[in-house]
């Protein structure tokens, strides 16, 4: 069991990442209070440094190294890329917050770097239990961020109930892949997608197995009905953490789909039997997430619920069963993961010491207090809600093009009706900005000069990338087809 030097060059952004994430661990053991900052630098170096460590290992190419537990391809570096540039932009969005509420501390730089790394593993994984080990580092480390602030009772709650059904939607996701090998009997994907085409699969035992694996994913996306945790760890969680939470995990949640799901159990028998289970998710999850929306008054909570539909949707592309309909997915959760980190970091603006900005009561009259500000939140509703010309808009498009081309009209036809139901809670915050006497006088100013210039590019992002789409849509699509094909 020895390892080349291709084994250790293809796991080098893995390797780099584990060695400064203790880098920074060690460091903040000798640096005083005052000097935190340094550690905060050196966070966003190390994320850096992975960033360019993974486009410059990137060939193009599937390598199936490590004795078969980890792949690197075409996806996997896409992902890992944008993982690291989202989880900079929630450091560089979140730091006065943290400082504010005494969470301006090395734990919180090494856990979202092992939350980090945790991605990396999930995305990479070419192993069942690969699979799982990277799913429960990513886990374990968002328990702790959410439970930071010792202080915070409703912090404290949130991580209970998060760490609770965490536990136990890891235990049926277990108990699938146990099933799964015992039908199979390899633990390898590629080995099981080829048993199963082969087939060498016990077939009732393979059912069952695809029962919990469904069930333990849809948890992690927080599709219905696996999404109790959601609307609780959001509004209870500081929010810096349910920006971190909301954003990067999503993308490391769908390589988790397209390893198990598409790669392991992509023969058309089984195709068939998990498109079924996930389209009842989808549904249900457009369903509950936008018709639950409408009664929130806290944005956190809102902003919870329309996650869950936009699993839903997302779902939709995985479900085609195409390369193009897993190509507008992985389009669909990139675009989702831009325009939620902007409306996090918009709390984040308006939010200072005592006070959240977190209800829907608090972006009354925004734009008579800061014009700029809620234009920039307009675009990231309008996006949410799918309206033309936001890259939102092109990305259901995407999703439900694939759909249709596979003649799935019933789904794109309940889909198009639910996002016509979810455009009314954003529309309302915008009603609420530019239609409504602010509650008081007071100038809504916060972040810094580089976190108001981040916010900007961020929001002009998604207005650009509705009116020029080709780049990340081809980047996307070349992505699956490199990796799959």
């Amino acid at each position: 069991m020895t390892l080349t030097l291709l084994d250790w060059y293809s796991t080098f952004p893995e390797i780099l990442l584990l060695v400064l994430a203790c880098t920074v661990l060690v460091v903040d053991l000798f640096v005083r209070d005052d000097q935190r900052g340094l550690v905060w630098s050196l966070t966003l170096a190390s994320l850096a440094a992975v960033a360019i460590a993974t486009a410059a290992t990137a060939t193009g190419q599937v390598r199936v190294v490590m004795h078969g537990l980890h792949v690197d391809d075409p996806l996997a570096d896409t992902l890992k890329v944008l993982v690291c540039v989202g989880v900079a932009a929630m450091l560089v969005y979140s730091r006065a917050y943290v400082v504010a509420r005494g969470m301006f501390r090395g734990e919180f730089c090494t856990l979202t770097l092992f939350a980090t790394l945790g991605m990396f593993v999930m995305i990479s994984a070419n192993h069942l239990l690969t699979l799982y080990l990277g799913l429960e580092l990513l886990s374990l480390s968002l328990y702790a961020l959410v439970a930071l602030r010792r202080d915070s009772a409703s912090g404290t709650e949130a991580a209970m109930k998060y760490f609770v059904l965490g536990a136990l939607a890891s235990g049926m996701l277990l108990y699938g892949m146990s099933m799964l090998y015992g039908a199979t009997g390899t633990l390898v994907v590629p080995d099981v997608a080829a048993r199963i085409a082969a087939g060498q699969a016990n077939a009732p035992i393979l059912v069952f197995a695809l029962v919990f694996l469904v069930a333990g994913i849809g948890f992690k996306l927080g599709a219905v009905p696996f999404h109790m945790w959601v609307p609780d760890v959001y509004e209870g969680a500081p929010t810096a953490v349910a920006m971190l939470i909301s954003t990067t995990p999503k993308l490391a949640a769908f390589a988790f789909v397209m390893r198990l799901l598409v790669e392991g159990l992509g023969h058309p028998d089984v195709l068939a039997q998990w498109q079924d289970m996930l389209a009842i998710l989808a549904v249900a999850s457009m369903a509950v997430g936008n018709v639950t929306a409408i009664a929130q008054t806290n944005l956190k909570r809102m902003l919870a619920y329309s996650t869950i539909s936009h699993m839903g949707f997302l779902l939709l592309g995985v479900i085609a069963g195409t390369v193009a309909g897993y190509g507008a997915a992985m389009f669909y959760v990139v675009v989702y993961a831009l325009t939620s980190l902007g409306g996090f970091a918009m709390i984040l603006l308006l939010a200072r010491e005592g006070f959240e900005a977190d209800t829907l009561d608090d972006f009354r009259g925004l734009a008579r207090r800061s014009p700029w500000l809620a234009f920039l939140m307009l675009l990231l509703m309008f996006s949410m809600a799918g309206i033309p010309p936001t890259v939102g808009f092109q990305a259901k498009l995407a999703v439900l093009s694939a759909i249709v081309d596979r003649g799935q009209l019933g789904l794109a036809v309940v889909a198009v009706l639910f996002s016509l139901i979810g455009a009314f809670y954003y529309l309302r915050i915008v009603r609420l900005m530019y239609f409504e006497a602010p509650a008081d006088d007071e100038v809504a100013v916060g972040g810094t000069t580089v976190v108001r210039t981040l916010f900007s590019v961020n929001a002009l992002a998604v207005l650009a990338l509705g009116l020029l789409p080709g780049a990340l849509m081809n980047l996307c699509q070349r992505a699956i087809q490199a990796s799959l094909l």
